[in-house]
């Protein structure tokens, strides 16, 4: 899972650049609204809706746009979205999963195979790497909560799958369909957590040298570019080393 762990770095990272603050507020806020609509407009009474907000709170989303989202949904402002998730083959036959909210899915698919052929990719099927990824739940909380057997206690109590912790924090997985119960159980014993979402985890992995990863780096960056995409998941590994030298 450490290719899993840097990535999760190198999304963080990257989300804190100033140029990519507003691109990543649109894509959070448009999370919001469809959660909204999809549900009741309620947090506290929308599992998926709860979780949006708290992804974008820890990314510093103004409590104003995080309002301002869920008011569209419920005066049935804004487009109707659809999710549609895209497979394929990065540089060095890394895995990638795009997922994606378009009011437009041939203009998405289009652009997103563009993107794939001209940076070293190849698009798949529905299915065709999918495989080589678990779908979990994440809930991430800072060292601040507890020491590790303490959290660790916590999470299996609550019904975690698997803990991870470090001087960093502490990442909890749980099954896809019991995120929401994991997080809410948690949230008693350990207070608010920072995150809470789904995610796709490599089950197998693909190790990249330095040229590979810049050649990875310039994928995904192009993909996340596009509006229409939401998140974008690889199965890479890279060493310490490589890493550092990005």
């Amino acid at each position: 899972m450490a290719g899993h762990s840097k990535w999760a770095n190198i999304q963080h990272r990257k989300g804190r650049q100033d140029k990519l603050r507003s691109k990543l507020f649109s894509k959070l806020a448009k999370e919001i609204t469809v959660a909204a609509k999809m549900g009741d407009p309620d947090p506290d009474n929308n599992p998926r809706l709860r979780m949006a907000v708290k992804e974008a709170k820890s990314q510093s989303v103004p409590k104003d746009v995080i309002d301002r989202a869920i008011k569209k949904s419920v005066a049935g402002e804004g487009d109707n979205y659809e999710e549609i998730r895209y497979e394929g083959y990065g540089p060095g036959g890394v895995a990638v999963i795009v997922e994606t909210m378009t009011d437009n899915k041939n203009r998405t698919a289009s652009t997103v195979r563009s993107t794939f052929t001209k940076n070293g990719g190849n698009l798949g099927e529905t299915g065709s790497v999918g495989f080589m990824f678990d779908r979990k739940g994440e809930i991430v909380y800072s060292a601040a909560a507890g020491d590790a057997d303490t959290v660790m206690m916590s999470a299996i109590e609550a019904g975690a799958d698997d803990v991870e912790s470090s001087d960093e924090g502490h990442i909890i997985y749980t099954g896809d369909t019991d995120l929401n119960a994991v997080s809410t159980a948690l949230e008693a014993d350990l207070g608010e957590s920072e995150t809470s979402k789904l995610i796709w985890m490599p089950n197998i992995s693909t190790e990249l040298d330095l040229e590979g990863m810049e050649k990875l780096m310039k994928l995904i960056d192009a993909l996340e570019d596009d509006d229409d995409v939401q998140r974008v998941t690889s199965n890479f590994e890279a060493s310490d080393e490589v890493m550092a030298q990005l």
